[in-house]
């Protein structure tokens, strides 16, 4: 470490020259610094577009391209009420049908038997097995093989850890415990006989009973079938139905059984019918265009924002000279206009108007037109032309938007245009292709990555040559300090010869 002086000897100031020569030389330091710190909000820039992008891709265009989405029609039950619930696809053909419940599908089950009891109280979740077997308990292990998976226990094991090992297991099975009734039952997770639960020993042979009694638990009951029969009710058609689950698809109505259709012992069907209703498809419009619109508004002010050049960002010296106030406005200004004219923006914002210009004629005929050529592609939406064209012909306009098969549709060549600009910002500024995170981490391989650690080796390198251009400036003035402090004490002791 350099000794540093004051200049008592010469009279000078030395630390303010020093500071003063080092300002000049620390001018291709602050240069650096400046770049790096532009750069780093031109890189926080881009990551904010890319939260954009990927909310329009992924919150909101995978959504829009649903069928649920574009669908006109409305499923309408009466009678009983309460038997079905009916959802109308976009297939629906509005044939009026009535559904009889005969049978419920039901999945393999062990029901229980009895509550379970700790001593004469109903057992609670935080009992354990060893409570609940009491004071002769059968000898360990205490195993359950369960659709060829074995599960163990430990007499330690609360009630609340059984119920997650059973459940957590490959045995695809769900078990329960309700603490009012002290009752344990496991169910299986899929409908259908290929689901029973098999409950055995290792070798497959009978089932193992230690367990069975402690649990209270009987014997597997095999999955029921459901019975289900519909029929048209212009006609005397009708099919019956066996089924694994309790849900179907008839004339694109989906339906789904929650009880049989017997009312008091009377067989009280289900009466389905289906209607156009447009309010859903026009909302699903009505949300695309106005996120397209705000999107788009977002990419063209960024490229067309002022770029103020004579304002860089503050060095540290400089801001210690301003207020919080100034360095703030000054800071407006020079994050303003750094993504002006940037060709990956551009080229999105040609890639969603190339999308619509390539169905504007369609789009047209619906009542969808772009406005001024000064309005950069700004959708605009004639509401009562495209409740029209919904009612009249709902399946040309599904067309338009979700395509024939999901590929050709307007979402899907909007969403193609964002994966292929989220590629882009991904290789520039190492953004995320699936977060809207704007403070998520950058991948240190993009383009902005790679420069930004080339700039902060510059700045420590440089950093460096500086701090030894300074001390080289103090070894120098002490050397001088010295001199004259030797030259003033030989000319004092001269002088004294001669008084």
């Amino acid at each position: 470490m350099t000794l540093r002086i004051s200049g008592l000897a010469s009279g000078m100031d030395i630390d303010s020259i020093v500071k003063q020569m080092m300002t000049v030389k620390r001018i291709p330091l602050d240069k650096l610094n400046q770049q790096k710190q532009a750069l780093q909000w031109q890189r926080d820039n881009y990551r904010e577009i890319n939260s954009k992008l990927v909310d329009f891709r992924n919150n909101k265009l995978l959504k829009y391209n649903t069928s649920a989405q574009m669908n006109t029609q409305k499923a309408v039950v009466s009678g009983n009420t309460t038997a079905l619930t009916a959802e109308a696809t976009s297939s629906a053909n509005g044939i009026p049908m009535s559904v009889t419940v005969t049978t419920l599908a039901q999945k393999s089950t062990m029901q229980p038997s009895a509550g379970l009891k700790v001593g004469t109280e109903t057992a609670k979740l935080s009992n354990t097995l060893g409570e609940i077997m009491g004071a002769t308990p059968p000898s360990p292990p205490y195993e359950l093989y369960i659709n060829n998976t074995t599960i163990s226990f430990n007499p330690s094991d609360k009630i609340s850890t059984i119920l997650t090992k059973i459940n957590n297991s490959n045995a695809k099975v769900t078990a329960v415990f309700d603490e009012i009734s002290g009752k344990f039952s496991i169910t299986a997770n899929e409908y259908g006989a290929v689901n029973n639960i098999k409950l055995t020993d290792k070798d497959g042979n009978s089932p193992v009973s230690d367990l069975l009694p402690i649990f209270k638990l009987n014997s597997p009951v095999d999955a029921i079938s459901g019975e289900v029969t519909i029929k048209n009710t212009n006609s005397p058609d009708f099919q019956t139905y066996t089924l694994d689950n309790n849900s179907l698809t008839v004339n694109g109505i989906k339906l789904t059984f929650l009880s049989t259709t017997k009312i008091s012992g009377i067989e009280t069907p289900a009466l389905i019918t289906s209607e156009t209703n447009s309010d859903k498809a026009m909302e699903t419009i009505k949300s695309f265009v106005e996120d397209y619109n705000n999107l788009l508004s977002t990419l063209n002010s960024k490229i067309t924002e002022e770029k103020y050049r004579d304002f860089a960002p503050l060095t540290d010296e400089q801001k210690k000279e301003m207020s919080d106030k100034d360095i703030e406005q000054w800071e407006l200004k020079a994050k303003s206009g750094l993504l002006k004219n940037d060709e990956i923006l551009k080229s999105t914002i040609s890639s969603m108007r190339s999308v619509i210009t390539n169905h504007l004629g369609d789009l047209s005929s619906i009542g969808i037109t772009t406005g001024e050529y000064f309005e950069n592609g700004k959708l605009y939406i004639n509401d009562e032309k495209l409740k029209a064209a919904l009612q009249n012909n709902p399946q040309k306009v599904s067309t338009i938007f979700q395509g024939t098969t999901n590929t050709d549709g307007l979402f899907n060549r909007l969403s193609v245009g964002m994966n292929t600009a989220l590629d882009k910002l991904a290789s520039k500024a190492g953004t995320s292709k699936y977060s809207t995170d704007i403070n998520s981490i950058y991948k240190p391989e993009s383009i902005i990555g790679k420069k930004l650690i080339d700039y902060t080796t510059r700045i420590g390198t440089l950093q460096n040559r500086l701090q030894d251009m300074e001390t080289n400036y103090y070894k120098q003035f002490t050397a001088m300090e010295k001199a004259i402090s030797k030259y003033n004490s030989q000319s004092t002791s001269l002088s004294s010869y001669f008084s």
